[in-house]
């Protein structure tokens, strides 16, 4: 009784080891290749649910179906115009043909190494290709009339005008790694600049540039300022030179008017009384020239000596 019972408990546990090993799943983000002693059989399984293979003679080999993510080293690389600048990049691959990508590189830590020296390599690529503006400008600016291959603007030097841009560099990146791809089961979706900079040894002496030009450009536009603060001074002293020498005239003219008048007026009063008159007008001069201090000799027939003696 205890032999049967052992038997039918190794039958219970091979049949247990020949179903588990029967039947696997594949869930929504992997795809899978069989093997048998190693190599591929069958076609690649990419359907999401439960599936079955030859107990312990085949395995399964899981992929992830998902985008996955590149992340490139910076490297230092020289441009077209002899400028030298690190380059940080990145890219979305994802495993496009999963039998082929393990019969040329069996897991993801291998892809991601070849992905290392075909990215990096189509980027050194095309940024030797092209000068330094052609990486740091997408486009050309707005607002400016294009002349030959240069920008011309109204409050700056002339900017070179770019053909290609970055963005346009990023897809020629693209389309050389690619093609580069196709025969390793992957495929690349995108891939960008994550930054770009100069190297240490150039990078203070491109900030003093730059910091010198804006200032050669404020200083012009100080310039300018004083200028129109100038102009504008001047128009101002101008118009209030006009405004005093016209209210100069019309007060003169109303002056004239005025003593024109007063004459009138004292010839009037001449006419009525000519010695009175004669007497004030003489009274009124005497008053300007005395004061106490002023000691007057006048002779008997003085005008003045005439007038006392008739008070007297």
């Amino acid at each position: 009784m205890k032999i049967l019972s052992s038997i039918l408990l190794i039958a219970a546990i091979i049949g247990i080891s020949i179903l588990g090993g029967t039947f696997f799943t594949v869930n929504e983000t992997q795809q899978a290749i069989i093997t048998q002693f190693g190599k591929p059989v069958g076609r690649p399984i990419t359907r999401a649910g439960l599936h079955m293979k030859l107990p312990f003679i085949q395995t399964v080999n899981y992929f992830d179906k998902r985008f996955m993510a590149w992340d490139g080293n910076p490297n230092q690389i020289p441009t077209k115009d002899k400028r030298f600048i690190w380059v940080d990049t990145y890219a979305r691959w994802r495993i496009s043909n999963p039998l082929l990508f393990f019969q040329r590189l069996r897991d993801e830590r291998r892809a991601q190494s070849r992905l290392d020296d075909i990215l990096d390599g189509e980027t050194r690529n095309v940024v030797a290709k092209h000068d330094l503006i052609e990486l740091v400008r997408s486009t050309n600016p707005k607002g400016l009339t294009s002349s030959n291959s240069t920008w011309e603007m109204t409050d700056t030097e002339p900017l070179k005008r770019i053909h290609f841009g970055r963005e346009e560099l990023a897809k020629e990146v693209l389309k050389a790694a690619s093609a580069r791809t196709k025969d390793l089961g992957i495929k690349i979706l995108d891939f960008k600049f994550k930054r770009i900079n100069y190297v240490d040894a150039v990078r203070k002496e491109v900030y003093a540039r730059m910091i010198s030009e804006r200032k050669r450009i404020a200083e012009r536009f100080r310039s300018e300022g004083a200028g129109e603060a100038a102009r504008i001074s001047g128009e101002e002293e101008r118009e209030l030179k006009t405004i005093k020498s016209e209210a100069y005239l019309k007060a003169q003219e109303i002056k004239g008017k005025a003593d024109a008048r007063a004459a009138d007026i004292y010839a009037a009063a001449y006419n009525k009384d000519p010695k009175f008159y004669q007497f004030t007008k003489t009274m009124e001069s005497y008053r300007k020239i005395l004061d106490n201090n002023t000691t007057l000799v006048i002779s008997t027939d003085g005008d003045l000596m005439k007038y006392l003696n008739g008070i007297r």
